[in-house]
């Protein structure tokens, strides 16, 4: 079995809206630390020079949002209340909608904006069948090379409301992107809502999730290193946070050689 990384990194160094901040502290500061905290919490003394090299472990502490890097939407991000009832957070999501066959959707062409129902069916022609119930779709939208840059969260493409139904009525019920949001980008859909008074232009993708329950799996990465549209199963299990709203995962494919 070939094992294809999906994910992009949690990268102090790349431009967030939300900056990350990565702290590391060296072995030989966590030698000094765990003597420090060994006397606090338990009274008990032992010199760090007397390890190896005065070292011990490395520690890191990261500040960032559940939404940075490769992660998966809960429905509860969607908001506080639904159609089916109230939204589930992260830790609660069945485990068997994230390992499930894949289907690639080469959507690339599109550019910046919105990726409407008929882009998505014409997509489907293409590859000869639509996703079966619980198949995993991710939208090829090109926007991985922007990663690390603010044109990331400019340019890219986002499914509009009825593509998004038109998934989700098909029972799929993970949806995944390689842009930083399944909708389009914040300036495009402001844009197009100063202009038209309407509505429904803004995170309709997202709420969907108020009506049909179903998890996005943002940020994705390397889908031009998949096979095909088919021939692959997704892994893509969140970290389980408590009550959280998204939760990070590492997003492989499995690929049956």
């Amino acid at each position: 079995m070939r094992i294809i990384d999906l994910s992009s990194p949690i990268d102090a160094d790349g431009w967030e809206p939300d900056p990350v901040r990565h702290e590391v502290m060296l072995p030989a500061e966590g030698a000094r630390h765990m003597s420090e905290e060994m006397k606090q919490h338990f009274g008990l003394d032992f010199d760090p020079t007397d390890l190896p090299d005065g070292e011990l472990l490395s520690l890191d502490t990261l500040t960032l949002t559940s939404h940075t890097g490769t992660h998966v939407d809960a429905p509860s991000h969607y908001g506080s209340k639904a159609t089916y009832g109230t939204p589930r957070h992260i830790d609660r999501m069945p485990l068997e909608w994230f390992l499930r066959p894949g289907m690639l959707l080469d959507v690339s062409d599109v550019g910046t904006g919105v990726i409407g129902c008929d882009r998505i069916k014409a997509e489907l022609d293409r590859v000869g069948r639509e996703p079966e119930p619980l198949d995993i779709v991710l939208l090829r939208t090109g926007a991985a090379r922007h990663a690390g840059t603010l044109s990331y969260f400019t340019e890219f493409a986002g499914l509009d409301g009825p593509a998004t139904e038109f998934l989700l009525d098909l029972g799929v019920r993970v949806i995944g992107t390689d842009a930083w949001s399944l909708d389009a980008p914040f300036t495009d859909m402001i844009r197009r809502y100063q202009e038209s008074g309407d509505t429904s232009v803004l995170w309709p993708a997202h709420f969907a999730g108020r009506r049909t329950e179903y998890c996005q799996i943002e940020r994705l990465a390397h889908l031009e290193d998949l096979p095909g549209p088919t021939g692959f199963q997704v892994c893509c299990f969140p970290v389980k946070i408590r009550n959280a709203g998204a939760g990070w995962a590492r997003a492989v494919a499995l690929v049956d050689e």
